[in-house]
Order: structure tokens, then C-alpha cells, then sequence
């Protein structure tokens, strides 16, 4: 970006930016300096990024035959030239954020170009032979939209030497990142002259840290979001260039939700490009309330045993956050209707005669109170689409779908067919054996 570009830029966005920078009418002034001074950085580091891609074609040129020097024309032209963004993510949803960003490069009035993908390298992943490392789902994507192998770098630590030389080789204008899942260093950090910025699934400063939807669902939030911000040092700590509420449904889970953040965060950071170039994003991007900052903890297997003896939104939230992993699991006994006539009523109604089964529970809705009907406050009733847990505090929770050990999950309509007139009685609070994933 030329000088002249970065003012022109500057012209058209000051309007609509000084509202977020100015605060009273007397220190405008002020803050117009301070937006002329951040425009001129972002101008001689947008220069320089541009003049060391010029040094690199120029030596590949010289090392292949010697070409000869590029015209005042040329030299414009390269100025002006597409913005290269190199991005960093790993899983499933950073794969769709790579597609998404691909899709808006190739736009014809885009600013930039996905020069590179950086990803976690390949590894186990637990299906087929488990033994042999797979590519992440992101290296997969950059590899069939036709990226070229020496593009797509899977570097052990992003702080290792030989990484950090081939990314200074890239020259990137600016790196995003999308569940990436290792911690950047400094060294990544002072690369991009633009910064890096991170697309975070939970309206920042609540949740940070590994778990933002899962723990949102948890909680029962109504409100969640996505926000787009600067990275720092300090896990999810950095500026907030953008941010967009989105509400939950009560019954959305985590997978859903998550791609849904993703999607929404990256056409948020696009359209907030235009401020990224012209040199204005660390000045437009507000700091963190530190102070009101929660923190979303990585979920352990631990966790994942239901608690019927409390309320039935604290279960269903709990299992729609928890899915696919760890899942949520609860231990049934299954009782005879010949041994509950035989050892009594009591014995049945605690499940204590029958062979006890544990579940996974896989999607649930809180249902009504009156929808429950049966013998004893433990024994769970049927209906045709559901299994209905009467909760200790009275609320009543809908299995829909579950699983048992060694099967697939399957409705529960399915399940009750298979118990052949057998009773179901929840239990007290376990620790689960597991049940396959």
C-alpha cells in the first residue's frame, strides 16, 4: 500500500471511525492526530512488506537467470498488489473459516490472497489404523482447493527457527488465526506488519481460554457471539476489533453453534479488512475489560457423568455443550417386571434388583411437568418419542436420543423397543466406565 492509497483509505473511514475514537468535542483534535500518526505506520509497514516480497522475487529472479530490474510501472503495480493473509487453524471448524476466506479471496473485488495455511502436524487421530498420523482437517482443505504443498506448513511450535524463516520468506500483511490450538510467541507475533488477528466463538472478555461454546451452553447462556481481535501474549487478552451478538437457541449444541460463531466471525473480519489495511485497526480496536474477563476451561472426561438429582435445564445444557466430546453419561438399572412383582415395590422403585446399564445421553429438551407419569420418582417413563426423567427438584428432562454400550447411537423410541417391557430407574451420581464416542 502506497502513501497515497493508505490517505485515500484514511479519507473515506475517518467519518465513520471518529465516533469510536473521539470523545468530547474538545479533544478531537487530538484524536485526529493520533489516526494521522497510526495511518502513516501502517502505510511504511504495508511499504516494507511490499518492498521484501519485491526482494524476494527480485533474488528468485536473479538466481534463475538474472532478470532484469521491474519498471517504475511494475513497481506500482506491486505496491498496489493483493494483500497476502497467511492463515492458522487446525480442526473441522477452522477448515470451513479457511474455505470461507478462500471463497471471499477469490472474490473479484478482493483486497487479499491466502498466500499460506499454517496447521498443527499431522497426527493419530483414533479412526482406522490409529497408528498412523492423519493430516489435520485444515491441511486437508488447503491441500484440495489446490494450495501448494510448500504453502501449507505444519511446524511442531510456530516458534521454531526454521518455521518462523519461512514465514518471514511469505512476507505476510497480516496472519489470522482460527482454533489453531498452539500458543504464538512473540517472534510469529512481529512478522505480519498488519498483526495477526483471531477470530474467538464468545463475546470477549466472558470465556476465554479452550472451551468458550461448550461452557456458554453450559451456563444456559441466551446471548453469545463472536469476536474479532488482536492477538497478544495473554490467552484471548488482545484489543477487540469487532464484535457481533448472536442469540442461542435453548436447544442448539455445541457443534452447531460453534460452526454457526465461525462462519459469522469470519464475514465479520472480512469486512473489517478495509480498516486493517489502511493501517487504522489498533487504533478503532478497544481494550479488554480485564476485570469482567471469565475463563472457559478445556472440558474433562471427569465431567461428563449427569446429575439427575439436579434441575432438568442444568442437565440438558450440560448435555447439549458436552456433545460430541466427552458426551454426557448416566447409569440406569433395568428392571423385570416379574422380579418387581416379586421383591416388592420398593426394590423396584430404586432399581436394586435389576442389571444396572450405563448411557449415553446424547440430545435432550426440557419437557413439563405434567408430561411425567409413573411409579415412583426414579423410574423413568416412555412416551413415543422420548424417555422422560423426573429430576429431583421435579422438573422433568426428554431423552431423544441416546446410546448404549457397543451400539451406535440411536432414538430412543428405538431403545425403549429393545428393553421388551423392562423398566428403566435412574441412579445416584457415578463415576462412568465409558461408553464408546
Amino acid at each position: 500500500m502506497t502513501p497515497a492509497t493508505a490517505a485515500c483509505g484514511a479519507g473515506r473511514l475517518l467519518p465513520r471511525l471518529l465516533p469510536r475514537v473521539t470523545g468530547t468535542t474538545g479533544s478531537q483534535s487530538v484524536q485526529l492526530a493520533g489516526v494521522l500518526v497510526r495511518l502513516q505506520q501502517g502505510a511504511a509497514a504495508a511499504a516494507a512488506a511490499a518492498a521484501r516480497r519485491r526482494a524476494v522475487r527480485c533474488s528468485s529472479s536473479s538466481s534463475a537467470g538474472g532478470a532484469a530490474e521491474p519498471s517504475p510501472s511494475a513497481a506500482a503495480a506491486a505496491a498496489d498488489e493483493k494483500k497476502r493473509v497467511v492463515f492458522c487453524g487446525t480442526p473441522e471448524v477452522a477448515a470451513l473459516v479457511l474455505q470461507r476466506l478462500l471463497a471471499a479471496a477469490a472474490a473479484p473485488d478482493s483486497t487479499f490472497e491466502v498466500a499460506a495455511v499454517v496447521t498443527q502436524p499431522p497426527r493419530p487421530t483414533g479412526r482406522g489404523n490409529r497408528k498412523v498420523p492423519q493430516p489435520s482437517p485444515v491441511q486437508a482443505a488447503a491441500a484440495a482447493a489446490g494450495l501448494p504443498a510448500e504453502r501449507i506448513l505444519a511446524p511442531e511450535k510456530p516458534g521454531d527457527p526454521a518455521f518462523l524463516a519461512a514465514l518471514r520468506q511469505l512476507a505476510p500483511d497480516l496472519c489470522i488465526t482460527a482454533a489453531y490450538g498452539n500458543y504464538l510467541p512473540s517472534s510469529f507475533l512481529a512478522v505480519p506488519p498488519h498483526g495477526t488477528l483471531n477470530i474467538h466463538p464468545s463475546l470477549l472478555p466472558a470465556y476465554r481460554g479452550a472451551a468458550p461454546v461448550q461452557r456458554s451452553l453450559q451456563d444456559g447462556v441466551p446471548v453469545s457471539g463472536v469476536t474479532v481481535l488482536y492477538t497478544v501474549k495473554a490467552m484471548d487478552a488482545g484489543p477487540i476489533l469487532a464484535q457481533q451478538k448472536l442469540p442461542v437457541d435453548p436447544d442448539i449444541q455445541a457443534p452447531e453453534l460453534l460452526q454457526r460463531l465461525f462462519e459469522l466471525g469470519t464475514d465479520l473480519l472480512v469486512k473489517n479488512l478495509e480498516v486493517v489495511w489502511a493501517g487504522m485497526g489498533p487504533l478503532v480496536a478497544q481494550p479488554q475489560n480485564d476485570a469482567a474477563a471469565t475463563h472457559a476451561a478445556k472440558l474433562t472426561r471427569e465431567e461428563a457423568v449427569l446429575d439427575f438429582s439436579q434441575p432438568a435445564a442444568v442437565c440438558h445444557n450440560k448435555v447439549r455443550a458436552f456433545v460430541p466430546w466427552p458426551g454426557t453419561f448416566a447409569t440406569f438399572a433395568m428392571v423385570d417386571p416379574s422380579s418387581s412383582s416379586s421383591n416388592g415395590s420398593e426394590s423396584s422403585s430404586s432399581g436394586s434388583s435389576g442389571e444396572t446399564i450405563e448411557l449415553k445421553i446424547v440430545r435432550t429438551r426440557v419437557g413439563q411437568p405434567s408430561s411425567w407419569q409413573s411409579g415412583s420418582e426414579r423410574e423413568v417413563a416412555a412416551t413415543k418419542d422420548a424417555l422422560l426423567i423426573r429430576c429431583a427438584d421435579g422438573s422433568v428432562l426428554e431423552v431423544l436420543e441416546l446410546q448404549a454400550p457397543g451400539k451406535r447411537a440411536m432414538a430412543a423410541r428405538d431403545f425403549v423397543n429393545g428393553l421388551k417391557g423392562r423398566s428403566l430407574v435412574w441412579q445416584p451420581l457415578q463415576t462412568p466406565a465409558g461408553v464408546a464416542a
